[in-house]
């Protein structure tokens, strides 16, 4: 029989993918999934490298679009086919966890600022909103709930 597969956000494994290069590490969710295969998850780092120029999830005519903060450039669908096409590769999967207020995997954490980068609001990450539509019946969870 084969193990049960799990998603989780990479920095939360230890893995340095996070924009500043720092680790974010959080063990228990190595001790609850231990039985279990992990898959790391992040969108981000295969795209733009590690450290990075960080990301908002900014909202521009009443939509979510993942903007970088520095150059001001729309990263949303790059984002988005990446997302995508891990999902496609990682269909059979039992349980996801994802880092909380991140852009890409917040789970109703992420910060949505306008085009000044003030706080109007909190909603899903990019990612999360595609495991959502994908995984339908798997329960999302982010470190802070677990």
């Amino acid at each position: 029989m084969s193990k049960k597969k799990v998603v989780v956000s990479a920095c939360l494994l230890g893995e340095i993918c996070r924009y500043d290069g720092k680790i974010k590490k959080v063990d228990k969710v190595l001790k609850l999934y231990k039985e279990y295969e992990i898959i790391p998850f992040c969108p981000e780092a295969p795209l733009f490298g590690t450290p990075r120029e960080r990301i908002n999830m900014v909202k521009i005519d009443g939509e979510n679009r993942i903007i970088t903060d520095i150059g001001n450039i729309d990263v949303t669908k790059l984002l988005e086919d990446e997302i995508y096409s891990f999902i496609e590769k990682n269909q059979n999967i039992d349980a996801i966890v994802l880092k909380s207020k991140s852009p890409s995997c917040g789970l109703g954490t992420t910060p949505i600022v306008d085009k000044n980068r003030q706080i109007i609001g909190y909603g899903d990450g990019i990612a999360t909103k595609f495991f959502k539509k994908y995984h339908k019946t798997i329960e999302i969870k982010d470190e802070m709930l677990l």
